[in-house]
């Protein structure tokens, strides 16, 4: 029993600093490979309430579709292909699906088509795959790219993989869908796709919150270039931080011997306020990368604050995290990334990833 309690999972937490104007800056690249979100939360200190230009980016996400018992061999019909996949960006993503258990499915808005599926099922399909990184006995995963020249309506390769999909094994699930379209190539509404089944359209959720009396970390955007400036250890910022946007946990407690106490890193300082907003829902990194834009001009006039945040968590149960890097449940599904964003316009960025996840990019 002891020996297994100090057996604590494996986790990986990547951290890297840089500046936004910064021409080898990643941070775009980053947003736009992290497919599948459920959570974004900003928060800015001393700050009573959101600004309008940000409350206008977080009302403004795209809306998304559940589409229940939904085939995935629709997904290679012609008129889906053309209507939707090659034109502007398609999210899909198998709803209530556990990775470790259930097949589960995900189209990425590049075209590639992801079946993260059992033995059984691999078997019955009979279409190429590679092993699971993380289960090699019981699960395969397998690529399709719907937007291959090999895979064009009518070829061999596409009768094959139709048949496989459509006959031998009719995959189906309750998917949640969305879609961004790229400027001046506006694509028909996706729910016109959906009139044969059960379809209903959401729009993401929006709370916020005013925080007060709160004790906070002290940083500073220099400290991870190892200058001797005063400042919180950037792994212990990210921990406060997820206490924080956690709403569950109290950062004021004194040390104690009780087992959950969690107490504010020092050095610190005391918050008079701070501003604290969700949006919680389908949500697509278009939108996310709107919204850290418009985080960054936060600062271009003079504010109390020296620093504000934006973190982002996706699906536990996604097929994949970054890109097409294999995505893994283990013990939490731990798949997110936050940006701390300095008035200078350096940045930090942590990006977290669980037992069952490659290292991410």
């Amino acid at each position: 029993m002891f020996a297994n309690l100090e057996k604590c999972p494996r986790h990986l937490v990547v951290c890297e600093k840089s500046n936004f104007t910064n021409d080898k800056s990643r941070h775009g690249t980053h947003v736009a490979g992290h497919y599948f979100n459920y959570k974004v939360s900003i928060l800015i200190p001393e700050c009573g309430s959101l600004p309008s230009a940000l409350q206008s980016i977080v009302n403004g996400f795209t809306k998304y579709y559940l589409v229940r018992d939904f085939p995935v061999f629709e997904m290679l019909e012609e008129e889906f292909l053309e209507r939707h996949v090659k034109k502007g960006s398609l999210y899909a993503l198998s709803y209530r699906t556990r990775i470790d258990q259930d097949n589960t499915i995900a189209l990425l808005p590049t075209g590639t088509l992801v079946l993260s599926v059992d033995k059984d099922t691999y078997e019955a399909l009979g279409l190429e795959g590679q092993k699971s990184q993380y289960n090699h006995k019981m699960r395969y995963v397998i690529c399709i790219d719907l937007t291959d020249k090999s895979l064009a309506p009518g070829s061999k390769k596409y009768k094959r993989v139709l048949w496989a999909l459509k006959e031998k094994v009719q995959l189906r699930s309750d998917f949640l869908m969305a879609k961004h379209d790229n400027a001046g190539n506006k694509s028909e509404p996706l729910s016109s796709c959906f009139t044969q089944y059960q379809c209903k359209e959401y729009a993401p959720t929006v709370s916020t919150r005013r925080l007060t009396d709160t004790l906070c970390p002290v940083i500073n955007s220099r400290h991870l270039r190892g200058e001797a400036e005063e400042s919180c250890d950037s792994q212990e910022f990210l921990e406060w931080l997820g206490a924080v946007t956690a709403g569950v946990i109290d950062c004021n407690n004194k040390a104690s011997s009780f087992l959950s106490t969690y107490c504010c890193p020092e050095p610190r300082t005391a918050l008079g306020q701070a501003c604290l907003s969700s949006v919680t829902g389908f949500l697509l990194p278009e939108d996310i990368h709107k919204l850290l834009a418009e985080l960054r001009c936060y600062f271009d006039e003079p504010k109390f604050a020296s620093w504000s945040s934006l973190t982002v968590h996706g699906f536990a149960d996604s097929p994949v995290s970054w890109g097409t890097a294999e995505h893994g449940f283990h013990k939490g599904g731990e798949n997110l990334y936050s940006f701390v964003i300095f008035k200078n316009q350096d940045y930090w960025l942590h990006m977290v990833a669980g037992a069952h996840d490659g290292c991410p990019p």
